[in-house]
C-alpha cells in the first residue's frame, strides 16, 4: 500500500512552522502509543506511521526534498515505485523478464503528491454554502527550464552509469536483477549543468490562490477534492489532488450534531410557571415557541426543518431547543418578600405544588432507612 502524504499523517497544512508539526506529532504519539492501546493492533502502525512523519517533516533537509520529490526523494531506489509499483515486485518482474528475455524499460515520472488545506467556516456558510480564495504553498513546474532541471540552451544528457536505461544490472547468484540506476534514479538522464532558478530540481516551491466552492450543508470533517491542483509531477507526470478539509467554528447560539441543531433556551422562574410566548433564532430568522404553564427545567421543543440540510440529505434537520431555567438574581425587599411568602404556602403541600422534590425527599428517607 502507497505512503501517505506525510503532512496528512500529522493533520498539518504544507507551510506549517516547526513548532506545530512538533505539537501534532506528540498529540499523535500521546494517542496511539502502544503502551496506552495494548489491545489495539492498528495503534502501533499508527504510531510508526507518526513517528516516520515527524523524522521527515522535523528535518531541514528532508523537508526540503519531501517537498521537491515526495517520498521518492527520501528513497534513491524508490524510482518509479513513488507511482505505487515499486520494491520488490520490480525486482521480481526483472527477474523473470531477464529469464524469459522481456526486460522492461521504467522512466522515473510519477503523479505529483496530494495536498491537504485545513480551511475554518461558520455555521451559516456550513449550512448555506458559500465560495472562498485560499492561498497555499505547492511545487510547481519551473518555467526556466520547463521542469527538465536543466540550464536554458542546455539539455539533460544520457545517464553514463546506466546508459540511459535508468537501470543497471546486478549479479546476485543464479539470478541477475535489474535496479533503479542510483545516480539518474531511473531517468536515464542526468543534468550537468543545471538551471540556475531552480537548481537543476524542475520544480519550485511557489504560493497559488484558488478559489473553492463549499456545497450547502457541509460538516466537520468533510472534504472537497480540487482534481489536478496538488503538486506538479516529477518529469511529466500528472499532478496530485488538493483536498480542502472542513472544520467548523464554533457558534455563539448553535451546536451541531449532524443535521440538526441544538441550543440552549434561558426563560423566567414566572415564564415556566404561568407558561408564556417567547422568542427564538433560527438559521432562517426568529421563531415563537409557546411555553405551557408548569414547564420544567431539561424540556426539550422541537422545531422540526429548522436545522441544517446536508450535502447528501433530501430534508432539513431540526432545531431542538433545551430549557434551562434562570433563578432570579439582584432581588428587590419586595421580590424577596413574595418569594418568601410563595414558598410559605408552597411547604404546607409540597406533594402538590413540588411533586418531583417530594418523590426525592421520600427516596432518601428510604434510603437511610434501611
Amino acid at each position: 500500500m502507497a505512503k501517505r502524504d506525510y503532512y496528512e499523517v500529522l493533520g498539518v497544512n504544507r507551510d506549517a512552522a516547526d513548532d506545530d508539526i512538533k505539537k501534532s506529532y506528540r498529540r499523535l504519539a500521546m494517542k496511539h502509543h502502544p503502551d496506552r492501546n495494548p489491545d489495539n493492533p492498528k495503534a502501533e502502525e499508527h504510531f510508526k506511521e507518526a513517528k516516520e512523519a515527524y523524522e521527515v517533516l522535523s528535518d531541514a533537509n528532508k523537508r526540503a526534498a519531501y517537498d521537491q520529490h515526495g517520498h521518492a526523494g527520501l528513497d534513491p531506489s524508490a524510482g518509479a515505485g513513488a507511482a505505487g509499483m515499486g520494491g520488490f515486485a520490480d525486482a521480481f518482474g526483472d527477474i523473470f523478464g531477464d529469464i524469459f528475455g522481456g526486460g522492461r524499460g521504467r522512466s522515473n515520472v510519477y503523479r505529483g503528491a496530494d495536498l491537504r488545506y485545513n480551511l475554518e467556516i461558520g455555521l451559516e456558510e456550513a449550512a448555506r454554502g458559500t465560495e472562498t480564495k485560499i492561498r497555499i504553498p505547492t511545487m510547481e513546474e519551473c518555467e526556466t527550464c520547463d521542469g527538465s532541471g536543466a540550464k536554458p540552451g542546455t539539455k539533460p544528457v544520457k545517464c553514463s552509469t546506466c546508459d540511459g536505461h535508468g537501470q543497471v544490472r546486478v549479479q546476485q547468484g543464479f539470478f541477475s536483477i535489474q535496479q533503479t540506476c542510483p545516480k539518474c534514479r531511473g531517468a536515464g538522464k542526468v543534468v550537468e549543468q543545471p538551471c540556475t532558478t531552480c537548481r537543476g530540481a524542475g520544480r519550485l516551491k511557489q504560493h497559488k490562490t484558488l478559489s473553492v466552492k463549499i456545497p450547502s450543508g457541509v460538516d466537520e470533517g468533510d472534504r472537497i477534492r480540487l482534481s489536478g491542483e496538488g503538486e506538479a509531477g516529477v518529469n511529466g507526470g500528472p499532478p496530485g489532488d488538493l483536498y480542502v478539509v472542513i472544520h467548523l467554528k464554533q457558534h455563539a447560539v448553535f451546536q451541531r450534531e449532524h443535521n440538526d441543531l441544538h441550543c440552549e433556551m434561558p426563560i423566567s422562574f414566572t415564564t415556566a410557571a404561568l407558561g408564556g410566548e417567547i422568542q427564538i433564532p433560527t438559521l432562517d430568522g426568529y421563531a415563537k415557541i409557546k411555553i405551557p404553564h408548569e414547564t420544567q427545567s431539561g424540556k426539550v421543543f422541537r422545531l422540526r426543518g429548522k436545522g441544517i440540510k446536508g450535502v447528501r440529505s433530501s430534508s432539513h434537520g431540526d432545531l431542538l431547543c433545551h430549557v434551562v431555567i434562570e433563578t432570579p438574581v439582584n432581588l428587590t425587599t419586595r421580590q424577596r418578600e413574595l418569594l418568601i411568602e410563595l414558598e410559605a404556602i408552597n411547604s404546607k403541600d409540597i406533594g402538590q405544588h413540588n411533586p418531583r422534590a417530594k418523590s426525592w425527599m421520600d427516596k432518601v428517607k428510604e434510603f437511610f432507612a434501611e
